[in-house]
């Protein structure tokens, strides 16, 4: 009798202990996306793609934004993801320098670290497994060769740079001014916004009428959403034909190019990056090795081709 209710004992303690292993084959691991900002409608599409696709690659998503792009809180959400020990983070830094010392903690904790979009600089790869996005020296180059192409003749344009400090405007300025140095390309004036926003680039546009007038030919806004109010600004003060560049590919850009607004978008992918940045994630979490830095392909639109993409939904 003793060894019947033994049996049953062990029956009983091993249904509890399988039940126990496949509620804990259940739990997926975390996977952290840390936007910029979901003011930026970039990053807001990003998120939800994020979340769209994180279970096609085994991933419980978590989405935790920074309120206006704020530095401090995205350092104090990398410090929450540390605490709650999940497996991986993706991040695009609002201020690349001060994040370095937080993600350098995560990765030492254990914790995959994938930056998406923005890369942290060279001498500091060591702190991320990854980086997924475009190479946006190369989106300033693009641009820079738009412009030299339109105008063999030579132009006299203008830059309005992105959020101040940010890896992409960083580089969408350093690959611009490469390119247009030693052509016949004039650029009067250059200058970064604080954030992505496109009333502050509609501010500077109207700084750059009053100052250069009808001399400007040309303008390059490092994302279109910004290019929107830059062509806000020429059209309050009637001035048209002005060849405007964008970089994005948005669905404000594709807008504005069949409208007839904008000339070109250097447009990037975001769908791509993101199910890249979850297969590489995917792919260290099962031991397997990687390359650490992915560049997607920018695509050059302008009314010729727009016909042969899709409408962005961001």
């Amino acid at each position: 009798m003793k060894s019947f209710y033994w049996g049953m004992i062990c029956s009983l303690v091993f249904v509890l202990l399988m039940a126990v292993a496949v509620r804990a084959e259940d739990v997926k691991p975390v996977f952290a996306f840390l936007p910029g900002s979901l003011d930026n409608p970039s990053q807001a599409y990003a998120a939800k793609l994020f979340e769209r696709y994180g279970n096609d690659y085994g991933f419980e998503v978590v989405v935790m934004d920074s309120a206006a792009g704020d530095p401090v809180q995205q350092a104090k959400n990398v410090n929450e993801c540390i605490d709650a020990k999940v497996k991986v983070i993706a991040i695009n830094p609002n201020d690349v320098v001060s994040i370095l010392p937080g993600l350098k903690k995560a990765k030492e904790a254990g914790i995959i670290i994938c930056l998406f979009s923005s890369d942290v600089p060279e001498s500091s790869a060591a702190t991320r497994d990854i980086f997924c996005g475009v190479d946006d020296t190369v989106a300033g180059e693009v641009a820079a060769q738009t412009f030299i192409e339109r105008f063999p003749e030579g132009a006299k344009i203008v830059e309005i740079g992105g959020q101040e400090g940010h890896d992409a405007q960083l580089k969408r300025n350093q690959g611009f001014q490469q390119k247009i140095n030693g052509s016949n390309i004039e650029v009067l004036a250059s200058q970064n916004c604080s954030a992505w926003d496109a009333e502050e680039a509609e501010k500077i546009m109207d700084d750059y009428i009053v100052l250069f007038g009808s001399e400007i030919q040309g303008v390059f806004c490092h994302w279109d959403n910004g290019a929107a109010g830059v062509i806000r600004a020429l059209e309050k003060a009637g001035m048209e034909n002005v060849y405007i560049v964008g970089v994005d590919g948005c669905k404000t850009g594709f807008e504005q190019i069949m409208s007839g607004r904008q000339s070109v978008t250097i447009a990037q992918s975001f769908e791509n990056i993101v199910r890249t940045t979850l297969k590489l994630a995917e792919q260290i979490l099962q031991g397997q090795k990687v390359t650490a830095k992915n560049f997607i392909p920018f695509e050059a639109i302008s009314v010729a081709n727009i016909g042969d993409y899709e409408m962005p939904e961001w």
